[in-house]
């Protein structure tokens, strides 16, 4: 049997570090620093998301955007599973995974015209720019 590594409320929680890609290190490796999985506000969601961006870490942007979809208000889900989408996508783009890649881009990408299409918020966030950048990273531009 395999033992689980759990939080004190008992949950399955990965305890072991991760590199920026979010790959999974020995134990007692130093990895780089997890992020909360407590949803941030959305300005807040926006920035720190580009923060880990531009320091290499697209799997922890994407569990920043991840947290956010999961307790935005339903009109707003598009746009931040396509943020969190397009961050994994370069994730598996940066791992030499370009199936996964493409597909998640794709996916992410549609989610994210659905959004403009309705015309909601995108708290500072040029959602173009942001397209482009992360295309660019991932090869697929």
């Amino acid at each position: 049997m395999v033992s689980r590594d759990r939080d004190e409320e008992g949950r399955p929680r990965q305890a072991r570090p991760r590199d920026e890609l979010g790959r999974p290190l020995p134990y007692g490796t130093a990895g780089v620093e997890p992020v909360s999985e407590d949803p941030l506000p959305p300005l807040e969601t926006v920035r720190f998301a580009i923060e880990l961006l531009d320091q290499g870490r697209p799997f922890s942007a994407h569990e920043v955007f991840e947290a956010r979809w999961k307790d935005a208000p339903e009109d707003e889900h598009d746009l931040w599973q396509g943020l969190a989408q397009l961050c994994v996508g370069l994730t598996h783009a940066l791992r030499g995974n370009d199936t996964g890649a493409g597909r998640l881009l794709e996916r992410g990408n549609a989610r994210i015209e659905r959004y403009l299409a309705s015309g909601g918020p995108t708290y500072g966030l040029d959602l173009a720019d942001f397209r482009t950048r992360i295309n660019r990273v991932a090869g697929t531009d």
